[in-house]
């Protein structure tokens, strides 16, 4: 055939030829370009995924938009190996809000060319208009949501009360829910293994205080060199003269305000270095035991417990990393001064556990309770030693914080629910205090430094906050007054020293004789609705309540998510009532739910618990949760 059609000469077969080969060669033209087309379009996609995962990686970092969106066309770009980047624009929508997964969109926009098609179009008598093909491909990245979760647990004495339609007391109901909510959490964060800590829980019991734990003493956010403004409330160290003693003396340096210890009879561990509470601690000795032959034995008095006091407003309601540059910053240790020996009609102070040293004869109550020197007095008898919430630990009496732990794995889990089981219900309420260290423990800065960033993507901080009752302060004479002798005081303590109440976080409700404050801490940063010099129980907890108050909107303008729970409480009783619309207006709007009155509202994340709904109510703070994280 072939050769029949190259010796024919009538131009058939040319004829036919040339218009058959129209077709075929623009088909096959046609077709290489697809080809082309479709390889450059997959090449696409597949820069487009990568740079979408790549910068979707770099936001959970904490890169910033322009950081994130600049990532992304140098990576999208580089990637491309077949299409030709100059023919590529890319438009990046980034998630709508640093909290939260949300999703990363890419979108590239690609033109065309082909090779063939020009000469196609011209074939078939199309010459005029652009032969270039514009196509989209788009790439969609869902972050995989993080959480990390304080639990800001009431351990005061009244969680030892029973539950509200519950057979058993409010503590067990809070552990049992608590150990059940964190389960719960730990079996999903198991799923995803293709990140690392996916769910973290860090537990902070409060009562009256919140404990740090005591290995912390020595870390750079404690004030070991006593440069805070109240490190030196109750301590009057110019009382341990070089008169009293030119061998063991105490010194203060003018520029830096700092007290050290001078003279040649100080331990080495602390002479010619600043004295501190932590000093205290360390070098006061106690007689443990006397020999048949008169030979004393000295031991510690007490160790510090691990509790620390309130910093000065406004950083008591913050996360302001401490800073000896802002000494109010730094976080002091708890110390209950020894109170007098005095009593008054029968009632002994609240906290008199060492013996008074008289400098000179009718000293007043307070100079004694501040006199220094009675510190390195052990006496001539044996002494018994202070633990937990007595002596110098008084108010403290709270289980140590446990920082955010990774819930996936086994030994994490083991750590949190131990943690819960070990708490011990004691003490007062302070729960200002207590959120305010769950804020901390969530923090990427010191003190807890598990945080992940706080500007980064794909991770929600939450505050769970839950307690039985009012914030309380009391005055030293509507709480018990100590036992001497086996013999109990129901009528409250004396106050002869003037503190206007018990020792506790918030240092006394009267203003520290050498303080640069106008007025007790508990008063620092609230209202002119709030009475400074108002010494009673219900001033008090209108004081804290707005601390509260002020501490909740701190804490939702930082992002965190704040979840609250009332447990048995009774709004027939207005420190109640107070207490949770409080906990009602701290609690964020939820992302998932509507208001069941008005669904044009989201719901509140707040829960009016009794012992009896506590289990169901911490089921639904778990789904709440689960569904705040968005999986790919």
């Amino acid at each position: 055939m072939i050769r029949k059609f190259l010796n024919d000469r009538s131009g058939n077969y040319a004829l036919m030829t040339v218009i058959t080969m129209v077709p075929l060669m623009g088909a096959l033209a046609l077709g290489i370009d697809y080809t082309d087309l479709t390889r450059q379009r997959q090449d696409t996609i597949n820069a487009l995924d990568a740079a979408g995962l790549a910068t979707a990686r770099r936001l959970t970092e904490g890169a910033t938009d322009q950081q994130a969106i600049d990532y992304a066309n140098q990576f999208f770009r580089a990637n491309l190996k077949i299409a030709d980047a100059d023919d590529a624009t890319l438009a990046v929508l980034l998630p709508s809000a640093n909290t939260g997964g949300g999703t990363l969109k890419l979108t590239a926009q690609m033109t065309f060319q082909p090779y063939f098609l020009p000469v196609a179009s011209w074939l078939i008598g199309k010459s005029s208009g652009s032969t270039n093909i514009n196509f989209n491909a788009v790439s969609e990245v869902r972050l995989k949501n993080t959480l990390e979760v304080a639990l800001v647990l009431d351990n005061s004495g009244s969680m030892l009360d029973p539950g509200k339609d519950s057979s058993k007391v409010r503590f067990d109901l809070l552990k049992d829910a608590a150990t059940q909510l964190v389960d719960q959490l730990a079996g999903q964060a198991k799923q995803m293994k293709q990140i690392q800590k996916p769910v973290q829980f860090s537990l902070v019991p409060f009562a009256a205080s919140v404990n740090v734990g005591p290995d912390n003493a020595t870390e750079s956010w404690m004030d070991t060199t006593g440069v805070s403004p109240i490190h030196h409330e109750n301590l009057d160290w110019s009382t341990l003269s070089k008169t009293l003693n030119a061998q063991k003396y105490a010194e203060k340096d003018k520029s830096t305000g700092i007290w050290y210890a001078r003279g040649t009879s100080w331990d080495a561990t602390q002479k010619d270095k600043p004295l501190t509470r932590f000093s205290l601690y360390n070098l006061m000795q106690r007689v443990s035991k006397i020999s048949n032959k008169g030979v004393y034995t000295y031991d510690t008095v007490a160790s510090w417990g691990g509790c620390v006091e309130a910093r000065p407003s406004p950083y008591d309601v913050d996360d302001t990393p401490a800073s000896t540059g802002t000494p109010a910053t730094m976080f002091v240790p708890m110390f209950a001064p020894d109170e007098t020996d005095s009593s008054s009609g029968g009632r002994p102070a609240n906290n008199n556990w060492h013996l008074d040293a008289n400098p000179k004869s009718n000293q007043s109550d307070l100079v004694l309770q501040k006199y220094v020197p009675k510190y390195f007095n052990s006496g001539t008898s044996v002494t018994r030693a202070y633990g937990m919430d007595e002596g110098p630990n008084m108010s403290c009496s709270t289980t140590a914080i446990t920082p955010l732990t990774d819930v996936s794995t086994p030994d994490g889990l083991t750590v949190i629910t131990k943690a819960i089981d070990n708490m011990v219900a004691d003490g007062a309420t302070n729960v200002p205090e207590g959120m305010a260290w769950g804020w901390r423990t969530l923090s990427s800065a010191a003190p807890f430094t598990g945080g992940r960033s706080e500007v980064g993507k794909g991770n929600d901080k939450v505050l769970i906050v839950l307690t039985d009752g009012a914030n309380t302060y009391y005055t030293p004479d509507s709480v018990q007054g100590q036992s001497y002798s086996g013999s109990g005081y129901t009528s409250g303590a004396n106050d002869l020293a003037g503190n206007k109440s018990i020792y506790s976080a918030l240092g006394y409700a009267a203003k520290a004789a050498d303080s640069i404050y106008s007025y007790g801490r508990i008063f620092l940063g609230t209202s002119s609705s709030v009475s400074k010099t108002t010494y009673t129980n219900a001033n008090y907890t209108k004081a804290m309540n707005e601390h509260f108050t002020t501490l909740c909107n701190n804490a939702k303008a930082n992002n965190l998510i704040v979840m609250t729970i009332a447990l048995d409480l009774d709004k027939t009783k207005s420190a109640d009532l107070t207490q949770m619309n409080a906990l009602k207006a701290c609690a964020s709007d939820s992302r998932v739910r509507r208001d069941e009155t008005d669904p044009t509202k989201p719901a509140k994340l707040f829960w009016n618990s009794t012992g009896k709904t506590l289990s169901d109510d911490f089921k639904q703070i778990g789904n709440e949760l689960s569904n705040l994280r968005i999986v790919s």
